[in-house]
């Protein structure tokens, strides 16, 4: 499959927020349709090639939307992205510097029910705004030093930002016997399914699209986010007729990455590791990949057969990708390419043309774009960071970002951890040792793609010219790191 490639350069087209009021409705708003999958790499949309997966459906909305090519996970890992995603601003702002859990709650790592979310301006402007799957981003009742973390909690009404449609849960791990919140359930009235949650979602979808139930206001837009988690871990929670489209495979036949390695790379102080433990389970990884693919179109095929596909802005991303053994790693929180970079695709066939564009985009530019997008450039608050480049979805010149911040931290020290950045040429990070040392990488992503040389150190002009302009970039959003 070929998708049209376009690349767009020109002036300004940034949008700076004013007053958020509601906007009088003159014309029929589009629905607003988000997907993010959790822990889907931007290697496995099957039309790029690469992974050996099939996608037919998620392939049809990168052939007929505009697929951005270079889009990374600031910040690869769960809550930090959503957090991004919902306030349009970068971790440091926004307060969820890591995934939320109960021995982060204290240092407030978690949505602050004060911040002005994606979902209260879509609201405020005429939406009916509904929620679907993992949310993970609230702070569960905190646990002393020692005590096991609890992941997962209830989100009341008053924390959810506009939500009027809720079946969520905060996070866990199971995919084939899921619980779930729903809009008027208390905390202890969870809704468990006996079926493997992507497919139990799309149906809790298409039900919610038919509105036999009065879900929703039919006379309002809907915007509705979808927080699917497989491809996540457990891998091997997946239906087995996705398995079976895997039968006979090589695990190494299927990790076709020349940079893969089958033992953990333990000389790097960053990543996550066990790969001798998990990489067996690469195939399930992949059917997961499948079967997300397979649930997706049952819900765009609804949204045909009742109408609505033309005037819904369908999104498909991910909150991170999977290194599956990729430099000696698995999972994420690293700023290789296999964690870093990630899926975005925006499909509207009423404005949106067919293009591939390697616009540096960032999370954080996600909210604002797709408001704009929707004619609600107006309404984009004054906190967010993230810029409208809704122009390059509509064919217009915007002045383009040179560059997209890569960060990883601590709650409880957020001047520790990694920082640094990706162009069109380089992916540079810093890693700021235990001991207050500081270790750099930097590769070559033009000639070297899958990153296997570390080049900092043969160019001492070029080793000066990137730790200067990841001062710059620290500086201007004012991050301990460099202090």
């Amino acid at each position: 499959m070929k998708l049209k490639s376009i690349i767009m350069t020109g002036l300004v087209a940034t949008t700076i927020s004013c007053h958020a009021e509601p906007v009088k409705k003159e014309t029929k708003q589009p629905n607003i349709l988000y997907i993010f999958a959790d822990q889907y790499r931007k290697a496995s949309l099957g039309f790029l090639n690469e992974d050996p997966v099939k996608t037919p459906n998620i392939d049809a909305l990168a052939e007929n939307g505009v697929f951005f090519s270079h889009a990374v996970a600031n910040h690869p890992l769960c809550s930090p992205y959503r957090g991004m995603l919902m306030t349009g601003q970068y971790p440091l702002t926004n307060g969820v510097i890591s995934n939320c859990h109960s021995g982060r709650t204290k240092y407030k790592n978690y949505l602050k029910i004060d911040t002005k979310c994606f979902s209260d301006v879509l609201a405020e402007n005429g939406y009916d705004a509904g929620y679907v799957g993992k949310w993970h981003l609230d702070g569960p009742e905190p646990t002393p030093p020692g005590v096991r973390a609890n992941w997962d909690c209830w989100c009341p009404p008053d924390h959810r930002h506009g939500f009027s449609f809720w079946y969520a849960y905060g996070t866990h791990g199971r995919h084939n016997n899921p619980y779930y919140w729903t809009t008027n359930g208390g905390e202890n009235d969870k809704v468990f399914a006996n079926e493997w949650s992507p497919t139990h979602e799309a149906s809790v979808i298409i039900d919610f699209l038919r509105n036999n139930k009065k879900q929703r206001n039919n006379d309002k837009p809907f915007a509705l986010f979808w927080g699917i988690n497989p491809p996540h871990t457990p891998f091997g929670e997946v239906p087995q007729k996705y398995k079976d489209q895997f039968a006979g495979m090589d695990m190494k036949a299927a990790l076709n990455r020349p940079n893969v390695r089958y033992t953990t790379n333990n000389e790097l102080h960053a990543g996550d590791k066990g790969v001798e433990r998990k990489i067996h389970e690469a195939t399930n990884y992949f059917a997961c990949i499948n079967g997300v693919d397979d649930q997706i179109g049952r819900v765009i095929k609804e949204l045909k057969r009742l109408g609505m596909f033309e005037n819904t802005i369908i999104v498909f991303s991910a909150d991170h990708g999977e290194m599956m053994g990729s430099h000696g790693l698995m999972h994420k929180n690293i700023w290789f390419k296999e964690a870093y970079e990630i899926p975005f695709i925006v499909h509207y066939p009423k404005t949106v043309k067919p293009a591939v564009d390697d616009l540096l985009i960032s999370v954080p530019d996600y909210m604002p774009t797709l408001l704009g997008l929707a004619g609600l450039s107006k309404q984009i608050p004054r906190s967010v960071e993230g810029k409208d480049y809704s122009q390059v979805l509509k064919g217009g010149n915007v002045d383009r970002p040179d560059k997209q911040l890569y960060f990883g931290s601590d709650p409880k020290d957020p001047s520790s951890g990694k920082r640094g950045f990706r162009n069109h040429k380089y992916t540079f990070a810093a890693l700021k040792e235990k001991n207050g040392t500081i270790s750099y990488y930097l590769y070559d992503d033009v000639n070297d793609p899958y990153q296997l040389k570390n080049i900092y150190g043969k160019d001492k002009k070029r080793d000066v010219q990137m730790r200067n302009e990841l001062e710059n970039l620290l500086k201007k959003m004012n991050d301990p790191w460099i202090n």
